[in-house]
């Protein structure tokens, strides 16, 4: 009986994560589409972006609730990228490496269900489906200076805050 509770707590594990892959590439698909072209619905975007996707809409509720985050913070994150890619003009980084960075930074910001660490090893698998080879040296260096200076632990979540 042991082993098979283990193995549905593996399980279900597993298809958290896999549903937090999901939502996380459905979150830089919007943020790469917004940052192309930027609306004041964000909200009426959200609704026909997520309700066009292959699963229903209520399967992206962490997807949305990134998006809305990460809109609700965008000048400070952008000014945490800006900080950290001193040698770069904003605008010559790649919109998807951007929307990149944007999830990610939230995600180490104000989403304490994640572990930083996780929030790094996610761009950073975001980066290989998305974008060049390089842009994954260029993400993980940007968060792991960031992650430096984060007060809280970085391979633990911590839902309370």
């Amino acid at each position: 009986m042991g082993r098979r509770v283990r193995y549905l707590e593996i399980l279900t594990e597993k298809i958290i994560v896999s549903t937090r892959r999901d939502n996380r590439i459905a979150t830089v698909q919007f943020l790469y589409m917004w940052d192309i072209n930027p609306s004041n619905k964000i909200e009426a975007d959200m609704a026909q972006f997520f309700g066009d996707q292959d699963k229903p809409r209520d399967y992206y509720v962490f997807a949305e609730e990134l998006v809305l985050g990460i809109h609700e913070h965008i000048e400070e994150i952008d000014g945490i990228i800006l900080e950290y890619t001193q040698n770069w003009d904003f605008k010559r980084i790649a919109k998807i490496d951007l929307a990149i960075l944007r999830l990610a930074i939230f995600e180490m910001l104000y989403r304490h269900d994640v572990p930083p660490i996780v929030s790094i090893n996610e761009a950073i698998d975001l980066s290989k489906i998305f974008s060049i080879e390089d842009a994954k040296r260029f993400i993980n260096g940007i968060l792991d200076e960031f992650k430096l200076k984060l007060r809280r632990p970085l391979r633990e979540a911590s839902p309370d805050g």
